[in-house]
């Protein structure tokens, strides 16, 4: 594995370090997302989900609303939600995402804060503070990259308490087949025994942008 010093300064995505050689299987259009955003650029993507939100059973709703409040997940769902994707440069190597849903009563956010570990792993701290951590193992299938969870964990400052694995998440994203200008996402998070409890999936375009002037998704507060 890359030193601290070589990590900071190869100018690679988080991506690029947990996958190492495997990188350049991917897509070369989703490279361009899965690459590194420069400093003082934005990678901003727009586009529609075909569902977006909370599919559970409604015992589980009042820990949703914990998540929202964290924006972590929500208990809101709709078709046909507008969404803007923004993924900006990190302290260190981190790379930072903010996701806007458009609900046609309210918006809701999704952040997190993402980290290659030596692993090769995706180290995701999902939430303001990062209170929920997923740690991903990518993988490269037929172009597409495929983040599937192999750990999580609840944090609180210094405070890390692993969780059992009762929960998963997994995320596809590959090019759009009808209109190759555009990727596909799919997220799904289940939970045993009752299943998919959140799922988000839709199409978006993509391009790295100055952050200069660039007015950010991540500024919107909810409505």
């Amino acid at each position: 594995m890359f030193s601290k010093r070589a990590q900071e300064g190869d100018g690679l995505s988080v991506y690029q370090r947990a996958l190492g050689a495997r990188f350049v299987l991917l897509d070369p259009r989703l490279q361009r997302y899965f690459g590194p955003v420069p400093p003082g650029s934005t990678g901003v993507g727009h586009g529609v989900f075909e569902h977006a939100g909370y599919r559970g059973p409604r015992w589980l709703r009042p820990l949703m609303v914990i998540f929202a409040a964290a924006e972590v997940m929500f208990p809101d769902a709709a078709s046909n939600v507008p969404f803007t994707v923004e993924n900006t440069p990190g302290p260190g190597t981190s790379l930072r995402g903010v996701r806007l849903f458009r609900f046609p009563n309210r918006a809701r956010r999704m952040v997190d804060a993402m980290t290659a570990s030596r692993g090769g792993e995706v180290v995701d701290r999902v939430g303001r503070g990062g209170l929920l951590e997923v740690r991903l193992r990518p993988e490269v299938t037929r172009g597409g990259m495929r983040l599937r969870s192999v750990a999580l964990a609840l944090r609180a400052g210094r405070l890390r308490l692993p969780l059992p694995p009762m929960a998963s998440v997994v995320v596809d994203e590959r090019v759009d087949r009808v209109d190759p200008a555009r990727q596909r996402v799919d997220g799904r998070v289940s939970m045993w025994p009752v299943g998919e409890i959140f799922r988000y999936r839709g199409s978006f375009t993509y391009r790295i942008q100055s952050a200069v002037g660039n007015p950010s998704a991540g500024v919107v507060p909810p409505a």
